[in-house]
């Protein structure tokens, strides 16, 4: 499976912004977007005049690189959400936050979504009672995640147990932290998801 494998803070740095990708490195004093608040490599100082074109795809790159999603699936996701009825940029942002990993990560058992994904794949969970090992999957209403039984004793888990209760997890889901268990109460919707990018510059980017 495709997956970018370089630095993950490089990729904060050229949005000039935290994608939180590294969990709790990314809270520390030792977050490089902290140390250097400028874009990687030698002209990275420089402050270019950035035209619509440039916003447009520093927001789409931006997106992309939260939810850890290489340009061409990210894509298949855009034709998708432009085919429902209702707000292609809403919809896009609900494919992006109901796929497994993040509703891991969303409910506080993983400390990233790289960490999450890796869980995911090493077949850590269930859904509905069965194994699930591919993080693209998209939960539906009602659903229930959980970690297997086999696996609650290990480490993360163990931690993400003592400290689920001290992480905001969002009104689409709930979470059992005793029985490491996410219910989907519903699927999001645009107010319920706190990720900071504006999804109408995509939509106008992929619209030309």
């Amino acid at each position: 499976m495709a997956r970018y494998t370089g630095a993950d803070c490089k990729l904060c740095r050229r949005e000039k912004t935290k994608l939180f990708l590294k969990g709790a490195k990314c809270e520390s004093p030792k977050c490089p977007i902290e140390i250097r608040p400028y874009p990687p490599g030698e002209h990275g100082r420089g402050r270019p005049k950035e035209s619509e074109y440039q916003l447009q795809l520093r927001e789409k790159q931006k997106t992309r690189r939260i939810y850890g999603i290489l340009e061409k699936q990210f894509h298949n996701y855009y034709e998708e959400a432009n085919r429902r009825t209702g707000k292609t940029g809403e919809n896009l942002l609900q494919i992006l936050e109901t796929r497994l990993d993040n509703v891991v990560f969303r409910a506080g058992l993983a400390v990233s979504r790289d960490a999450a994904r890796q869980q995911v794949r090493h077949g850590h969970f269930l859904v509905n009672g069965k194994k699930v090992d591919i993080p693209s999957y998209r939960v539906r209403e009602h659903d229930i995640v959980e970690v297997r039984e086999k696996s609650r004793n290990l480490m993360p888990y163990e931690v993400a147990r003592a400290t689920t209760a001290d992480r905001t997890v969002p009104a689409w889901l709930g979470v059992v932290p005793d029985k490491l268990r996410v219910l989907v109460h519903q699927l999001p919707v645009r107010q319920q998801i706190d990720t900071q990018v504006q999804e109408q510059l995509i939509v106008e980017l992929y619209s030309k």
